[in-house]
Protein backbone atom coordinates (compact mmCIF):
# COMPACT_ATOMS: atom_id res chain seq x y z
CA UNK A 1 0.00 0.00 0.00
CA UNK A 2 3.02 2.22 1.24
CA UNK A 3 4.71 1.64 -2.30
CA UNK A 4 1.72 2.26 -4.56
CA UNK A 5 0.91 5.90 -2.57
CA UNK A 6 4.13 6.74 -3.56
CA UNK A 7 4.31 5.90 -6.78
CA UNK A 8 1.19 8.09 -7.72
CA UNK A 9 2.10 10.36 -5.62
CA UNK A 10 4.99 11.22 -6.90
CA UNK A 11 2.95 10.90 -10.63
CA UNK A 12 1.54 14.22 -9.11
CA UNK A 13 4.19 15.60 -7.68
CA UNK A 14 6.26 14.65 -11.26
CA UNK A 15 4.08 18.05 -13.09
CA UNK A 16 5.23 20.52 -10.24
CA UNK A 17 9.05 19.79 -9.01
CA UNK A 18 10.75 22.34 -11.48
CA UNK A 19 8.33 25.19 -9.63
CA UNK A 20 9.15 23.75 -6.26
CA UNK A 21 12.74 23.75 -6.62
CA UNK A 22 12.47 27.20 -7.99
CA UNK A 23 10.79 27.96 -5.15
CA UNK A 24 13.53 26.27 -2.52
CA UNK A 25 15.86 28.12 -4.18
CA UNK A 26 14.38 31.55 -3.96
CA UNK A 27 14.26 30.97 -0.27
CA UNK A 28 17.91 29.33 0.04
CA UNK A 29 19.14 33.10 -1.83
CA UNK A 30 17.84 34.75 1.37
CA UNK A 31 19.91 33.03 3.77
CA UNK A 32 22.34 34.98 5.91
CA UNK A 33 25.05 32.71 5.80
CA UNK A 34 24.67 30.14 8.90
CA UNK A 35 24.06 26.69 8.46
CA UNK A 36 20.52 25.55 7.30
CA UNK A 37 18.15 22.98 6.49
CA UNK A 38 15.86 22.71 3.30
CA UNK A 39 12.27 20.96 3.94
CA UNK A 40 9.71 19.64 1.92
CA UNK A 41 6.22 18.76 3.85
CA UNK A 42 3.19 17.47 1.96
CA UNK A 43 0.21 18.78 3.30
CA UNK A 44 -2.92 17.77 1.86
CA UNK A 45 -3.29 19.61 -1.71
CA UNK A 46 -0.12 21.47 -1.57
CA UNK A 47 3.43 21.32 -1.10
CA UNK A 48 5.29 23.45 1.26
CA UNK A 49 8.88 24.54 1.42
CA UNK A 50 10.55 25.81 4.16
CA UNK A 51 13.97 26.91 4.69
CA UNK A 52 14.99 26.88 8.53
CA UNK A 53 17.96 28.76 9.80
CA UNK A 54 19.28 30.48 13.28
CA UNK A 55 17.44 33.69 14.11
CA UNK A 56 18.33 36.71 12.29
CA UNK A 57 16.61 39.84 10.82
CA UNK A 58 17.31 39.58 6.91
CA UNK A 59 13.99 41.18 5.46
CA UNK A 60 11.77 38.56 3.29
CA UNK A 61 9.85 39.05 0.82
CA UNK A 62 7.03 36.99 -1.01
CA UNK A 63 8.37 34.34 -3.27
CA UNK A 64 7.58 34.06 -7.13
CA UNK A 65 4.71 31.47 -7.82
CA UNK A 66 4.08 30.90 -4.26
CA UNK A 67 0.46 30.63 -3.58
CA UNK A 68 1.07 31.41 0.40
CA UNK A 69 4.40 32.50 2.91
CA UNK A 70 5.52 33.39 5.96
CA UNK A 71 8.33 34.09 8.69
CA UNK A 72 8.06 32.05 12.00
CA UNK A 73 10.26 32.04 14.93
CA UNK A 74 11.37 30.34 17.78
CA UNK A 75 13.79 31.09 20.55
CA UNK A 76 16.77 30.34 18.22
CA UNK A 77 15.42 29.69 14.33
CA UNK A 78 13.89 31.15 11.81
CA UNK A 79 11.76 29.43 9.46
CA UNK A 80 10.99 30.90 6.07
CA UNK A 81 8.47 29.20 4.24
CA UNK A 82 6.27 29.22 0.95
CA UNK A 83 3.37 27.04 -0.12
CA UNK A 84 2.40 25.54 -4.05
CA UNK A 85 -0.28 23.78 -4.60
CA UNK A 86 -0.29 20.05 -6.27
CA UNK A 87 -2.46 19.76 -9.41
CA UNK A 88 -5.99 19.19 -8.52
CA UNK A 89 -5.19 21.09 -5.30
CA UNK A 90 -6.07 24.22 -5.71
CA UNK A 91 -8.99 26.15 -7.02
CA UNK A 92 -9.21 24.83 -10.84
CA UNK A 93 -5.63 23.18 -10.63
CA UNK A 94 -7.19 19.72 -11.12
CA UNK A 95 -9.17 20.71 -13.93
CA UNK A 96 -6.69 21.96 -16.17
CA UNK A 97 -4.72 18.93 -15.70
CA UNK A 98 -8.06 17.29 -17.08
CA UNK A 99 -8.48 19.04 -19.48
CA UNK A 100 -5.17 18.49 -20.96
CA UNK A 101 -4.90 15.08 -20.53
CA UNK A 102 -8.25 14.14 -21.28
CA UNK A 103 -7.55 14.78 -24.79
CA UNK A 104 -3.80 13.32 -24.50
CA UNK A 105 -1.42 10.99 -24.44
CA UNK A 106 -1.28 11.83 -20.81
CA UNK A 107 -4.29 9.98 -19.45
CA UNK A 108 -3.46 6.88 -21.80
CA UNK A 109 -0.27 6.96 -19.88
CA UNK A 110 -2.12 7.30 -16.58
CA UNK A 111 -4.64 4.26 -17.08
CA UNK A 112 -1.98 2.12 -18.51
CA UNK A 113 -0.61 2.72 -14.96
CA UNK A 114 -3.26 1.83 -13.42
CA UNK A 115 -4.74 -0.95 -14.78
CA UNK A 116 -0.85 -2.26 -14.05
CA UNK A 117 -1.05 -1.59 -10.76
CA UNK A 118 -4.86 -2.80 -10.48
CA UNK A 119 -3.20 -6.28 -12.31
CA UNK A 120 -0.51 -6.45 -10.08
CA UNK A 121 -2.65 -8.32 -7.13
CA UNK A 122 -5.19 -10.75 -7.01
CA UNK A 123 -5.84 -10.69 -3.76
CA UNK A 124 -9.57 -8.81 -3.00
CA UNK A 125 -8.90 -6.93 -0.23
CA UNK A 126 -5.99 -5.01 -1.27
CA UNK A 127 -7.97 -3.94 -4.93
CA UNK A 128 -9.94 -1.76 -3.37
CA UNK A 129 -6.71 0.18 -1.97
CA UNK A 130 -5.34 0.51 -5.00
CA UNK A 131 -8.16 1.69 -6.62
CA UNK A 132 -8.70 4.67 -3.59
CA UNK A 133 -4.83 5.37 -3.77
CA UNK A 134 -4.78 5.96 -8.07
CA UNK A 135 -7.71 8.32 -7.59
CA UNK A 136 -6.54 10.52 -4.84
CA UNK A 137 -5.12 13.49 -5.81
CA UNK A 138 -5.64 13.46 -9.37
CA UNK A 139 -9.46 13.06 -9.69
CA UNK A 140 -10.49 13.79 -5.85
CA UNK A 141 -9.08 14.63 -2.51
CA UNK A 142 -10.73 12.03 -1.21
CA UNK A 143 -11.99 7.83 -2.51
CA UNK A 144 -14.13 5.56 -0.55
CA UNK A 145 -14.01 1.91 -1.88
CA UNK A 146 -17.10 -0.17 -0.85
CA UNK A 147 -17.76 -3.49 -1.99
CA UNK A 148 -20.47 -6.20 -1.46
CA UNK A 149 -19.79 -9.45 0.20
CA UNK A 150 -19.15 -12.48 -2.31
CA UNK A 151 -20.70 -9.70 -5.52
CA UNK A 152 -23.61 -9.43 -3.79
CA UNK A 153 -25.76 -8.44 -1.27
CA UNK A 154 -25.44 -4.63 1.40
CA UNK A 155 -22.28 -2.74 0.93
CA UNK A 156 -19.54 -2.46 3.29
CA UNK A 157 -17.06 -0.13 3.54
CA UNK A 158 -13.67 -1.35 2.45
CA UNK A 159 -11.30 1.27 2.06
CA UNK A 160 -10.97 5.09 2.57
CA UNK A 161 -8.48 7.45 1.17
CA UNK A 162 -8.05 10.71 1.59
CA UNK A 163 -5.08 13.56 0.47
CA UNK A 164 -5.12 14.61 4.33
CA UNK A 165 -4.36 11.26 6.37
CA UNK A 166 -5.72 13.61 9.38
CA UNK A 167 -9.30 13.61 7.94
CA UNK A 168 -9.98 10.26 7.53
CA UNK A 169 -11.64 9.50 10.63
CA UNK A 170 -13.76 12.75 10.16
CA UNK A 171 -15.11 11.45 6.72
CA UNK A 172 -15.66 8.12 7.86
CA UNK A 173 -17.74 9.30 10.25
CA UNK A 174 -19.51 11.56 7.59
CA UNK A 175 -19.91 8.64 5.25
CA UNK A 176 -21.15 6.43 7.38
CA UNK A 177 -24.45 9.05 7.73
CA UNK A 178 -24.56 9.07 4.41
CA UNK A 179 -27.02 6.39 1.65
CA UNK A 180 -25.44 5.08 -0.56
CA UNK A 181 -26.84 4.83 -4.02
CA UNK A 182 -28.26 1.79 -5.53
CA UNK A 183 -28.78 2.73 -8.84
CA UNK A 184 -27.37 2.01 -12.27
CA UNK A 185 -25.10 4.96 -13.09
CA UNK A 186 -23.30 7.48 -11.51
CA UNK A 187 -25.20 9.16 -8.49
CA UNK A 188 -25.01 12.30 -6.52
CA UNK A 189 -24.09 11.88 -2.77
CA UNK A 190 -25.27 14.85 -0.66
CA UNK A 191 -22.63 15.27 1.85
CA UNK A 192 -22.67 19.04 3.01
CA UNK A 193 -19.82 21.29 1.63
CA UNK A 194 -18.33 18.63 -0.38
CA UNK A 195 -18.79 17.75 -3.72
CA UNK A 196 -19.30 13.75 -4.03
CA UNK A 197 -20.17 11.04 -6.79
CA UNK A 198 -20.80 7.69 -6.43
CA UNK A 199 -19.82 5.39 -9.41
CA UNK A 200 -21.37 1.84 -9.96
CA UNK A 201 -18.26 -0.94 -9.95
CA UNK A 202 -19.96 -3.52 -12.34
CA UNK A 203 -17.91 -5.80 -14.07
CA UNK A 204 -19.19 -9.14 -16.11
CA UNK A 205 -22.73 -8.08 -15.43
CA UNK A 206 -22.65 -8.26 -11.90
CA UNK A 207 -22.60 -4.87 -9.59
CA UNK A 208 -19.30 -5.50 -7.11
CA UNK A 209 -19.54 -1.89 -5.24
CA UNK A 210 -19.28 1.75 -5.93
CA UNK A 211 -16.20 4.06 -6.06
CA UNK A 212 -17.07 7.58 -4.24
CA UNK A 213 -14.85 10.52 -4.76
CA UNK A 214 -15.46 13.84 -3.14
CA UNK A 215 -13.91 17.50 -3.86
CA UNK A 216 -14.08 20.77 -2.47
CA UNK A 217 -14.84 22.33 -6.06
CA UNK A 218 -17.05 21.01 -9.00
CA UNK A 219 -15.83 17.86 -10.83
CA UNK A 220 -15.27 18.90 -14.48
CA UNK A 221 -16.87 16.74 -17.11
CA UNK A 222 -13.92 15.41 -18.53
CA UNK A 223 -13.25 14.42 -15.09
CA UNK A 224 -16.45 12.40 -14.90
CA UNK A 225 -15.66 10.83 -18.30
CA UNK A 226 -12.49 9.74 -17.11
CA UNK A 227 -13.41 8.44 -13.39
CA UNK A 228 -16.13 6.17 -15.10
CA UNK A 229 -13.50 4.61 -17.57
CA UNK A 230 -11.27 3.64 -14.78
CA UNK A 231 -14.39 2.66 -12.85
CA UNK A 232 -14.93 0.39 -15.30
CA UNK A 233 -11.03 -0.93 -14.94
CA UNK A 234 -11.30 -1.43 -11.35
CA UNK A 235 -14.23 -3.29 -11.77
CA UNK A 236 -13.23 -5.80 -13.80
CA UNK A 237 -9.98 -6.13 -11.61
CA UNK A 238 -11.70 -6.51 -8.49
CA UNK A 239 -13.90 -9.71 -9.96
CA UNK A 240 -10.66 -11.55 -11.11
CA UNK A 241 -9.51 -10.82 -7.88
CA UNK A 242 -12.58 -12.38 -6.30
CA UNK A 243 -12.66 -14.87 -8.85
CA UNK A 244 -9.21 -16.29 -7.79
CA UNK A 245 -9.58 -16.13 -4.70
CA UNK A 246 -12.75 -18.55 -4.90
CA UNK A 247 -10.56 -20.76 -6.97
CA UNK A 248 -8.10 -21.00 -4.77
CA UNK A 249 -10.36 -21.35 -1.76
CA UNK A 250 -12.13 -24.51 -3.37
CA UNK A 251 -8.47 -26.10 -4.30
CA UNK A 252 -7.57 -25.89 -0.90
CA UNK A 253 -11.09 -26.92 0.52
CA UNK A 254 -10.36 -30.14 -2.43
CA UNK A 255 -6.61 -31.02 -1.13
CA UNK A 256 -7.75 -30.90 2.73
CA UNK A 257 -10.40 -33.56 1.82
CA UNK A 258 -8.11 -35.70 0.05
CA UNK A 259 -5.36 -35.91 3.13
CA UNK A 260 -5.71 -37.50 6.01
CA UNK A 261 -7.99 -35.43 8.69
CA UNK A 262 -4.54 -35.10 11.16
CA UNK A 263 -1.22 -35.88 11.23
CA UNK A 264 -1.20 -39.27 11.36
CA UNK A 265 -0.51 -40.45 15.13
CA UNK A 266 1.93 -43.36 15.26
CA UNK A 267 2.57 -44.20 19.18
CA UNK A 268 5.60 -46.76 19.22
CA UNK A 269 6.46 -46.05 15.99
CA UNK A 270 8.87 -43.33 14.27
CA UNK A 271 7.51 -42.33 11.84
CA UNK A 272 7.47 -38.84 9.68
CA UNK A 273 5.26 -37.67 6.82
CA UNK A 274 6.15 -34.56 4.33
CA UNK A 275 3.83 -33.44 2.03
CA UNK A 276 3.97 -30.23 -0.15
CA UNK A 277 1.54 -29.99 -3.43
CA UNK A 278 2.76 -28.12 -6.22
CA UNK A 279 1.70 -24.56 -7.44
CA UNK A 280 0.84 -20.85 -6.16
CA UNK A 281 -2.58 -21.87 -4.41
CA UNK A 282 -1.89 -25.21 -3.25
CA UNK A 283 -3.47 -26.41 -6.52
CA UNK A 284 -5.09 -30.09 -5.96
CA UNK A 285 -3.18 -32.80 -7.75
CA UNK A 286 -1.80 -36.29 -7.75
CA UNK A 287 0.23 -37.41 -4.54
CA UNK A 288 -1.30 -38.48 -1.19
CA UNK A 289 -0.48 -40.14 1.54
CA UNK A 290 -1.68 -42.02 4.88
CA UNK A 291 -0.86 -43.78 7.83
CA UNK A 292 -3.06 -44.81 10.11
CA UNK A 293 -3.46 -47.81 12.82
CA UNK A 294 -5.15 -51.16 12.81
CA UNK A 295 -4.66 -52.47 16.09
CA UNK A 296 -2.24 -52.78 18.79
CA UNK A 297 1.10 -52.57 17.41
CA UNK A 298 -0.03 -53.15 13.40
CA UNK A 299 -0.38 -50.12 11.25
CA UNK A 300 -1.14 -49.68 7.21
CA UNK A 301 0.76 -46.75 5.01
CA UNK A 302 0.23 -45.84 1.77
CA UNK A 303 2.00 -43.24 -0.62
CA UNK A 304 0.48 -42.71 -4.38
CA UNK A 305 1.17 -40.78 -6.95
CA UNK A 306 -1.78 -40.17 -9.68
CA UNK A 307 -1.23 -39.34 -13.53
CA UNK A 308 -1.40 -35.56 -13.76
CA UNK A 309 -2.91 -32.86 -11.72
CA UNK A 310 -5.65 -30.88 -11.37
CA UNK A 311 -9.05 -31.97 -10.42
CA UNK A 312 -9.30 -35.12 -12.86
CA UNK A 313 -6.15 -36.33 -10.69
CA UNK A 314 -7.93 -35.10 -7.47
CA UNK A 315 -11.12 -37.21 -7.99
CA UNK A 316 -8.68 -40.38 -8.13
CA UNK A 317 -6.55 -39.27 -5.94
CA UNK A 318 -9.56 -39.44 -3.23
CA UNK A 319 -10.52 -42.67 -4.63
CA UNK A 320 -7.13 -44.25 -3.98
CA UNK A 321 -6.99 -43.33 -0.35
CA UNK A 322 -10.88 -43.50 1.03
CA UNK A 323 -10.54 -47.08 -0.65
CA UNK A 324 -7.23 -48.12 1.02
CA UNK A 325 -8.54 -47.42 4.31
CA UNK A 326 -12.10 -48.64 3.97
CA UNK A 327 -10.48 -52.20 2.50
CA UNK A 328 -8.21 -51.92 5.50
CA UNK A 329 -10.49 -51.21 7.93
CA UNK A 330 -12.64 -54.45 6.35
CA UNK A 331 -9.56 -56.51 7.19
CA UNK A 332 -8.36 -57.18 3.32
CA UNK A 333 -4.71 -58.00 2.96
CA UNK A 334 -2.28 -55.64 1.23
CA UNK A 335 -2.28 -57.28 -2.08
CA UNK A 336 -6.12 -57.44 -2.35
CA UNK A 337 -6.45 -53.93 -1.01
CA UNK A 338 -4.28 -53.05 -3.92
CA UNK A 339 -5.95 -55.41 -6.14
CA UNK A 340 -9.66 -54.19 -5.35
CA UNK A 341 -8.35 -50.59 -5.84
CA UNK A 342 -6.95 -51.72 -9.54
CA UNK A 343 -10.63 -53.02 -10.20
CA UNK A 344 -12.33 -49.67 -8.49
CA UNK A 345 -9.99 -47.19 -10.92
CA UNK A 346 -10.84 -49.23 -14.05
CA UNK A 347 -14.59 -49.12 -13.31
CA UNK A 348 -14.41 -44.77 -13.36
CA UNK A 349 -14.00 -45.69 -17.26
CA UNK A 350 -12.74 -42.80 -19.25
CA UNK A 351 -12.11 -41.02 -15.44
CA UNK A 352 -9.62 -43.63 -15.05
CA UNK A 353 -6.07 -42.48 -14.64
CA UNK A 354 -3.30 -43.90 -13.82
CA UNK A 355 -1.84 -44.74 -10.31
CA UNK A 356 1.41 -46.16 -8.61
CA UNK A 357 1.41 -46.98 -5.18
CA UNK A 358 3.00 -48.23 -2.23
CA UNK A 359 1.32 -50.17 0.12
CA UNK A 360 2.26 -51.98 3.35
CA UNK A 361 1.41 -53.07 6.49
CA UNK A 362 3.43 -52.36 9.52
CA UNK A 363 3.99 -54.92 12.70
CA UNK A 364 5.85 -54.18 15.92
CA UNK A 365 8.20 -57.78 16.89
CA UNK A 366 10.63 -57.37 19.75
CA UNK A 367 13.55 -57.19 17.35
CA UNK A 368 12.02 -54.38 14.87
CA UNK A 369 9.68 -54.45 12.40
CA UNK A 370 8.04 -56.61 10.67
CA UNK A 371 6.55 -55.03 7.11
CA UNK A 372 4.41 -56.68 4.38
CA UNK A 373 4.37 -54.50 1.49
CA UNK A 374 3.26 -54.13 -2.74
CA UNK A 375 4.77 -51.84 -4.99
CA UNK A 376 2.57 -50.72 -7.77
CA UNK A 377 4.68 -49.10 -10.54
CA UNK A 378 5.76 -46.84 -7.52
CA UNK A 379 10.04 -45.64 -7.75
CA UNK A 380 11.63 -48.20 -5.35
CA UNK A 381 11.07 -48.23 -1.41
CA UNK A 382 14.67 -48.02 0.05
CA UNK A 383 16.32 -49.37 3.52
CA UNK A 384 18.63 -47.81 5.20
CA UNK A 385 20.79 -49.61 7.83
CA UNK A 386 22.90 -48.56 10.70
CA UNK A 387 26.36 -49.39 8.50
CA UNK A 388 25.12 -46.80 5.62
CA UNK A 389 24.04 -49.52 3.65
CA UNK A 390 21.56 -48.82 1.24
CA UNK A 391 18.89 -51.75 -0.92
CA UNK A 392 16.16 -51.75 -2.30
CA UNK A 393 13.09 -53.55 -0.74
CA UNK A 394 10.23 -54.15 -3.43
CA UNK A 395 10.04 -55.40 -6.84
CA UNK A 396 8.03 -53.15 -8.73
CA UNK A 397 4.78 -54.49 -9.90
CA UNK A 398 2.53 -53.33 -12.55
CA UNK A 399 0.60 -49.76 -12.44
CA UNK A 400 -2.98 -49.84 -11.07
CA UNK A 401 -5.70 -48.63 -13.61
CA UNK A 402 -3.92 -50.24 -16.22
CA UNK A 403 -4.67 -54.03 -16.75
CA UNK A 404 -7.48 -55.82 -15.70
CA UNK A 405 -6.06 -59.02 -15.31
CA UNK A 406 -2.99 -57.99 -12.98
CA UNK A 407 -2.26 -60.01 -10.01
CA UNK A 408 -0.42 -58.68 -6.68
CA UNK A 409 1.68 -60.45 -4.63
CA UNK A 410 2.75 -59.09 -1.12
CA UNK A 411 6.61 -58.70 -0.27
CA UNK A 412 7.74 -59.02 2.73
CA UNK A 413 10.61 -56.94 4.32
CA UNK A 414 12.30 -56.73 7.99
CA UNK A 415 13.38 -53.45 9.65
CA UNK A 416 15.74 -53.98 12.71
CA UNK A 417 16.57 -51.75 15.18
CA UNK A 418 17.89 -48.48 13.63
CA UNK A 419 16.63 -49.27 9.96
CA UNK A 420 15.03 -46.47 7.77
CA UNK A 421 12.37 -47.28 5.13
CA UNK A 422 12.04 -44.64 2.69
CA UNK A 423 8.90 -43.99 0.24
CA UNK A 424 8.30 -40.97 -2.25
CA UNK A 425 6.98 -40.07 -5.04
CA UNK A 426 8.05 -38.74 -8.70
CA UNK A 427 7.90 -35.13 -7.15
CA UNK A 428 10.96 -36.26 -4.83
CA UNK A 429 13.08 -38.61 -7.96
CA UNK A 430 12.54 -36.83 -11.11
CA UNK A 431 13.23 -33.38 -9.76
CA UNK A 432 14.67 -31.39 -12.64
CA UNK A 433 18.25 -29.22 -12.76
CA UNK A 434 19.34 -28.93 -16.24
CA UNK A 435 18.75 -32.40 -17.95
CA UNK A 436 19.62 -33.88 -14.70
CA UNK A 437 17.34 -35.60 -12.36
CA UNK A 438 17.71 -36.25 -8.37
CA UNK A 439 17.84 -39.86 -9.01
CA UNK A 440 20.39 -39.95 -11.71
CA UNK A 441 23.03 -42.80 -10.85
CA UNK A 442 21.40 -43.42 -7.30
CA UNK A 443 20.87 -40.14 -6.35
CA UNK A 444 18.93 -40.61 -3.68
CA UNK A 445 20.16 -43.68 -2.60
CA UNK A 446 23.45 -41.64 -1.72
CA UNK A 447 21.34 -38.75 0.08
CA UNK A 448 19.74 -41.55 2.31
CA UNK A 449 23.18 -43.23 2.82
CA UNK A 450 24.14 -39.88 4.95
CA UNK A 451 20.97 -40.26 7.14
CA UNK A 452 22.39 -42.97 9.46
CA UNK A 453 21.65 -42.15 12.93
CA UNK A 454 18.83 -39.53 12.15
CA UNK A 455 15.03 -39.99 13.72
CA UNK A 456 12.24 -40.16 11.16
CA UNK A 457 11.87 -36.45 11.26
CA UNK A 458 15.29 -35.85 10.41
CA UNK A 459 15.66 -38.23 7.31
CA UNK A 460 12.34 -36.54 5.96
CA UNK A 461 13.24 -33.25 6.22
CA UNK A 462 17.15 -34.01 4.42
CA UNK A 463 15.33 -35.37 1.95
CA UNK A 464 13.12 -32.47 1.26
CA UNK A 465 15.91 -30.06 1.77
CA UNK A 466 17.59 -31.55 -1.01
CA UNK A 467 14.89 -32.00 -2.88
CA UNK A 468 14.84 -27.80 -2.79
CA UNK A 469 18.60 -26.80 -3.19
CA UNK A 470 18.57 -28.89 -6.21
CA UNK A 471 17.22 -27.04 -8.96
CA UNK A 472 16.99 -23.21 -8.32
CA UNK A 473 13.73 -22.82 -9.96
CA UNK A 474 10.55 -24.19 -7.46
CA UNK A 475 9.31 -27.81 -8.21
CA UNK A 476 6.75 -28.44 -10.72
CA UNK A 477 5.73 -31.83 -9.28
CA UNK A 478 3.94 -32.27 -6.21
CA UNK A 479 6.03 -33.96 -3.03
CA UNK A 480 5.15 -36.46 -1.08
CA UNK A 481 7.73 -38.05 1.86
CA UNK A 482 6.88 -40.98 4.05
CA UNK A 483 9.71 -42.44 6.63
CA UNK A 484 9.32 -45.16 9.22
CA UNK A 485 12.60 -46.19 11.65
CA UNK A 486 12.76 -49.11 13.56
CA UNK A 487 13.02 -48.09 17.22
Amino acid sequence: MRFTREVMTAWAVMSICDEAERLARDLVAEVSGEPFDVVWIHQSESVQVEVREKSGSTAYGPPADAVAWGVTFTASTRTRWARIDLPGGGPGGGDEWVAETAAGPGWLGFLADASDLLAGTLDPDMVPAIIAQIVVPRLATWCAVYTAEHGAGPLRPAYLWHADEAQIDTLRDLLGETQMPSGEGPAVLHMGEWQSLAFPLTARGRRLGIMCLGRRDRFPDEGLQLAEDLGRRAALAMDNARLYAQQAAANRALQRSLLPPEEPKTPGLDSHVIYEPAGETNEVGGDFYDLFPMREGVWRFAIGDVCGTGPEAAAVTGLARHTLRLLAREGYGVADVVDRLNQAILEEGERARFLTLLHGEITRVSDGLDISLVSAGHPEALRLRPSGVVDTVAQPQSLLGVFPEADFREESVHLAAGDVLLGVTDGVTERRSGSRLLDDDGGLAKLLSECVDLSARAVAERIRRAVQDFAPEPSADDLAILVLRAP
